[in-house]
């Protein structure tokens, strides 16, 4: 059975629960409420709309995110949403 545009895309985004700079680890929860620590390096880029290279500082907490590894590791974090967007949409 062949996944939809839509499931790929529920499945592919993760929320940002918890973000440790000092340490360079990102909790994420993603489907089914499971959450998953990532051990970030000093490569891992973020990519936002206002920064295409920023690091973990560009991260928030309720950030929608798509996560791109390699070898095991965030390779790049692609923030989908922001948590300010998500509090201000007209579907609250």
């Amino acid at each position: 059975m062949t996944q939809s545009l839509t499931d790929w895309l529920q499945q592919a985004r993760v929320t940002v629960v918890e973000v440790d700079r000092e340490a360079g680890r990102l909790r994420v929860r993603g489907t089914g409420d499971a959450c998953s620590d990532l051990a970030c390096s000093e490569a891992t880029v973020v990519v936002t709309d206002d920064a295409a290279r920023a690091g973990l500082d560009a991260l928030y907490p309720g950030d929608i995110v798509r996560v791109e590894s390699a070898g095991g590791r965030p390779e790049r974090i692609v923030v989908l949403r922001r948590v300010w967007d998500e509090l201000t949409s007209p579907e609250f």
